[in-house]
């Protein structure tokens, strides 16, 4: 509990626009305890995390971080986002590969719709090519892999040959990072001016989820994810 909790209480409290104050008031507690909490100086009894998970209405394994659906559903249990036709038939392994499928589409889509509502918010032209550039290279990449794992697929879709994609697109990707972090300082990278001075976007998690209601929850959950992933190859 230790780990994960007091990240999530305070990410869902944030999410919503509410203040400790006013959760501490409405769990019956002293805003000192759940500030607490929130810190990982204490750890909270059982009743009180089925209390603050009844709350903010999501599951005690979403604020545990044990699954990144953080609905409950009417046995108490995760509830799991709605499933794909095929998730219907089929064995048990292509019913639960289905199910991830679902949940990590909406993760990334959602999060793909706030980064590019955020490029049109820079009103800059270069670094929206730039990530853009970015993300479609990692798409390129992920097709031509999945694509090429049948040796049989005929190759002519691609003009790059098998030898050279993978190291060319890598650097490309390096480079056009770089570029990106240019345009994002305000210094100009290739033909392009870099963000004009004070017009960079502010941002806070309260800020992201008063202005994404909607995909915030997917942007959070897979930074959570990602950074899970980070934390088991230091």
């Amino acid at each position: 509990m230790a780990n994960e909790f007091p990240r999530m209480v305070t990410l869902l409290r944030k999410e919503r626009g509410l203040s400790q104050k006013k959760v501490a008031l409405d769990l019956n507690i002293s805003q000192a305890l759940l500030s607490h909490y929130e810190k990982g100086i204490r750890e909270c009894g059982l009743d009180f995390m089925v209390k603050i998970a009844d709350y903010f209405d999501v599951s005690c394994d979403y604020l545990l971080g044990r699954t990144s659906e953080r609905s409950i559903g009417a046995n108490g249990y995760a509830k799991q986002a709605a499933p794909s036709a095929s998730a219907n038939t089929g064995s048990s392994e292509e019913k639960r590969t289905s199910a991830l499928v679902d949940q990590n589409r909406k993760l990334i889509n959602d999060s793909m719709s706030i980064i590019f509502e955020l490029l049109e918010q820079t009103d800059n032209r270069g670094l929206t090519t730039e990530v853009s550039s970015y993300l479609m290279v990692t798409v390129y990449k992920m097709v031509r892999l999945i694509y090429s794992a049948n040796a049989k697929n005929p190759q002519a879709m691609f003009s790059v040959l098998p030898e050279l994609y993978k190291g060319v697109s890598n650097a490309m990707q390096a480079i056009v990072e770089t570029r990106i972090s240019c345009l994002a300082a305000g210094r100009p990278a290739g033909d392009f001016s870099g963000i004009a001075s004070g017009t960079s976007i502010q941002l806070s998690p309260d800020i992201i989820s008063r202005s994404f209601p909607d995909e915030a929850p997917s942007l959070y959950n897979l930074i959570r994810e990602t950074e899970d992933s980070m934390k088991k190859l230091i």
